[in-house]
């Protein structure tokens, strides 16, 4: 094809010898080329400004040819929102939260406290016979309502902002983890008091409480001054240790009391020296070992976290730090995991690794993604493999058989086991009625919620398709052959109307029309320069 200009003089060769008044049709389409042969699709590559027939290059290659019809729409499935069978419920991170998620999966898959959770009186929920309008209010509430919803929802994962907001935590801000978990354990056991219950009571005792006691003696009269004390969670210190049975150790190993932190002995009546240790009477049923990842630093004045590998057992026998010796055995469990990624102390991401008390089969808690191992086995995987710096990466040290190693791991659940923890009874929660019925009410709003966006999705690929058709029938049409009727269509609308996304708005062709006159005109009294 002629250069573009050499096309253009061409095509107005014409008014040299043709008067405006004798100006016909034929002139018109010369000039404006309406008898050019449309380009063909490929053979372009790009629009053909000198060739008003050329409908290549405007948007055209979206619609032509094959479609996914999901390029029709931007709504996801619904379905992929909903929970899979017989899988567990993940929670939505709110900003800062996945410490929270954390928790509420471990004690959610701890079946005794959640059924201590369902007994508790909810006067309000049967005052409201559970219309539209209730909502819970308390702690205790929404703690209820939301293991509901992780047992029994349709939905993959659920929004727990309203128990977030009943404690008052802000989702902007990461919290200390194992101060959350202390505070609490205490708010629950407060609200579980308070019950008229007196089965509710003392539960979170029974489970979580055990009795130890700050013996200190004098070394002077000998005199041992023991102070009882209540545990709910075993603070151990890692640094310089490399495994679980060596942290345990240091914290009950004997510590002098000399120099200016001497001792008043109450039966010297003065300063002594002296020796105190910690000795355990009793642990508890769950047995919370929070390892010391978080520490200050004296040289910074800040927090710091501790990379270091300490091993632990998935059996764990607590009978020889036991001071007082039973035949009941102390044999735990090891039945989550709580890690924390990255390497500050004031950020990184919380994820928990649960075991089913039910299968035994492990599960990875990462807020609404959920993960089962295979195998039954507890598998950390890249969680072991986020390194604090080039320089201090460490090498993982190797397993023994029955052991896990993890330089992330900052809490471990123990779980002490009983013949009845078999029992199928014993393993079933049931969901009281009135909790069922929220649930219920719940998931016909996410039914629901599920057909509107199905419809959605449908008439926007139903729209779609209808266009598809309609581009390809256009394209047949286009441009007009020999003899034809034809009309004028901006390049402009068209490629408007291709877009799909911008409202196009009718065809005015006056201004163009207009256009062609005057520029006759205008050329006709103009010389045409060679």
């Amino acid at each position: 094809m002629a250069p573009r200009v050499q096309l253009e003089k061409a095509a107005w060769r014409w008014v040299e010898s043709v008067r405006p008044e004798d100006i016909q049709r034929e002139h018109i389409e010369i000039a404006y080329r309406i008898c050019v042969p449309a380009c063909k699709r490929g053979a372009c590559r790009r629009n053909c400004k000198g060739n008003p027939n050329c409908l290549v290059g405007i948007g055209e290659h979206a619609w032509l040819g094959e479609i996914d019809e999901n390029t029709f729409h931007n709504i996801d499935d619904p379905n992929s929102e909903r929970r899979d069978k017989n899988t567990f419920v993940g929670l939505t991170n709110l900003g800062a939260t996945c410490y929270v998620n954390t928790f509420l999966q471990v004690w959610f898959h701890n079946l005794e406290l959640r059924r201590t959770l369902y007994l508790c009186q909810n006067a309000r929920a049967e005052e409201h016979n559970m219309d539209s309008d209730y909502e819970p209010r308390s702690i205790c509430e929404h703690l209820q309502y939301l293991f509901a919803l992780l047992q029994n929802s349709n939905r993959r994962y659920i929004d727990p902002s309203g128990l977030v907001k009943a404690l008052g935590l802000d989702t902007g801000q990461q919290q200390d983890a194992q101060e959350f978990s202390k505070l609490f354990l205490s708010l629950l056991e407060d609200t579980l008091s308070k019950q008229k219950n007196p089965n509710l009571h003392n539960v979170i005792q029974q489970q979580f409480c055990g009795q130890m006691s700050y013996v200190t003696v004098c070394n002077q009269c000998g005199r041992a001054s023991p102070l009882p004390s209540r545990f709910y969670e075993l603070e151990l210190n890692i640094q310089g240790h490399k495994n679980l049975t060596e942290c345990v150790t240091e914290f009950l190993k004997e510590e002098k009391l000399d120099g200016d932190n001497r001792y008043f002995c109450e039966s010297c009546q003065s300063k002594q020296n002296a020796a105190r240790r910690i000795k355990l009477h009793s642990l508890p049923r769950v047995l919370n070992l929070q390892l010391m990842r978080f520490v200050f630093d004296r040289q910074t004045g800040h927090k710091k976290k501790l990379n270091t590998f300490i091993s632990f057992p998935e059996q764990l026998d607590m009978g020889p730090f036991l001071e007082e010796k039973e035949d009941e055995k102390c044999v735990y469990e090891l039945s989550a995991v709580l890690i924390h990624r990255g390497v500050s102390a004031y950020s990184g991401h919380y994820i928990a690794h649960v075991r089913d008390a039910r299968t035994s089969d492990w599960y990875k808690f990462n807020d609404e993604e959920i993960e089962k191992m295979e195998g039954k086995k507890l598998q950390l995987g890249i969680e072991e493999d986020i390194a604090e710096t080039v320089k201090s990466q460490t090498r993982k040290p190797k397993c023994s058989k029955g052991y896990h190693c993890s330089r992330n791991a900052y809490m471990l659940v123990y779980k002490c086991q009983r013949e009845e923890d078999t029992d199928p009874m014993e393993t079933n929660v049931e969901v009281p009625g009135f909790l069922g019925r929220l649930v219920d009410r719940d998931n016909r709003k996410f039914e629901e919620w599920c057909l509107e966006m199905a419809d959605m999705r449908k008439q926007s690929v139903d729209k779609g398709k209808a266009k598809h058709e309609e581009v390809k029938e256009l394209y047949e049409l286009l441009p007009a052959e020999d003899g034809q009727e034809y009309e004028f269509v901006p390049l402009e609308w068209l490629k408007k109307w291709l877009d799909d996304s911008t409202v196009t708005k009718e065809i005015d062709n006056g201004n163009f029309l207009n256009c062609i006159l005057c520029k006759c005109v205008f050329l006709r009294l103009t010389p045409v320069r060679q």
